[in-house]
């Protein structure tokens, strides 16, 4: 089918003249991401607003020469997000004492996001710290198996496998809320979102049918995701329809926090830093030593109308023992 033409978009009033022309998919695009098409410097042929000139300004790009200045003379800083190469409120030119950010696109549709789940469902936190040497000594190993030479092999993918099969241990954690229907849905598949740091700020795509891939086709689902969303070509389908995810701190040198659930989630787990640590170490005969261990520390949140304590409680020990002994994985998978 013919892609159709551009359409001219009415603008808002709130500058510009004139009309927008913008072809439909990149409309949506731009009404998804909380754009205002007037605002867009246009770089297409003919004045076309395209998909590249919406995401650039999205992701808090410059503007375009020419363009008119802030009102009373401030300066709006670019929108930028975690993980950028810049402060994300500035940079402050001199003299200056505040700098205003516009809240738009990814930022605010994050904001309102998590504003709603904060005040709609009931968090409460858990946490585990496990001694996970064995996981790192399966990363190290899988590093040099040829199966999986052209795919990242990290702590996460261990992590990633181990909450799968425990949401199949434990089904209810997998479930979402309809307050509407007043009804608890449960969900037979497991699309397991990954929050990633961009320049456009925090978005968390997920992997469709987690639950179907083997552990290097979990890798490579793991890799493509980030890749995208760190170049900020996440489509808003990609984002949609999670039913649990893993925020990963611990590559900030975080040990543990209190993670906010995604709309629409019983669940979400935070994964610490990995750090050697003084561990007591019981051998086969119950004789206790001191030794060097990898140890983390994973953080649990879930939606208490729907995920008791007792629940919670087993689907974090589960996830925990793949952790500490991987060969559980071939056990329970």
């Amino acid at each position: 089918m013919a892609e159709p033409a551009p359409a001219p978009v009415a603008p808002s009033g709130n500058g510009g003249g004139g009309k927008v022309l913008a072809k439909p998919p990149v409309r949506k695009l731009a009404k998804d991401l909380g754009v205002d098409l007037t605002s867009v410097p246009a770089t297409g042929d003919g004045g076309i607003v395209t998909r590249a000139d919406v995401e650039s300004y999205a992701a808090g790009a410059p503007a375009a020469a020419g363009a008119p200045a802030a009102a009373g003379g401030s300066t709006a800083a670019p929108a930028v997000g975690i993980g950028s190469a810049t402060p994300a409120y500035g940079p402050f030119g001199s003299g200056e004492r505040e700098v205003r950010v516009p809240i738009k696109g990814v930022r605010k549709m994050t904001a309102q996001a998590m504003v709603g789940s904060a005040f709609t469902a009931p968090h409460v936190t858990e946490w585990v710290t496990v001694d996970v040497t064995a996981t790192m000594d399966l990363v190290a190993k899988l590093k040099k198996d040829r199966e999986f030479k052209d795919v990242k092999v990290t702590p996460l993918l261990i992590l990633a496998k181990a909450m799968v099969l425990a949401a199949r241990r434990n089904p209810e954690i997998n479930a979402a809320w309809d307050e509407q229907a007043q009804e608890i849905v449960l969900k037979s598949y497991v699309n397991l979102g990954i929050a990633a740091a961009t320049p456009r700020g925090l978005v968390v795509p997920n992997i469709k049918d987690a639950d179907r891939l083997d552990l290097r086709g979990l890798a490579e689902a793991i890799g493509g995701l980030t890749a995208t969303a760190r170049e900020g070509r996440t489509q808003p389908a990609d984002m949609s329809g999670g039913t649990i995810t893993i925020t990963n701190i611990g590559v900030f040198g975080i040990d543990a926090g209190t993670p906010i659930l995604n709309p629409g989630e019983a669940a979400i787990l935070a994964f610490g830093t990995i750090n050697r640590r003084p561990w007591v170490v019981t051998d086969e005969a119950g004789n206790e030593t001191i030794a060097p261990r990898s140890v983390t520390t994973l953080a649990l949140s879930f939606d208490h109308r729907l995920v008791d304590g007792e629940l919670g409680s087993r689907y974090l020990a589960d996830v925990a023992a793949i952790l500490e002994d991987p060969s559980r994985a071939l056990v329970w998978g």
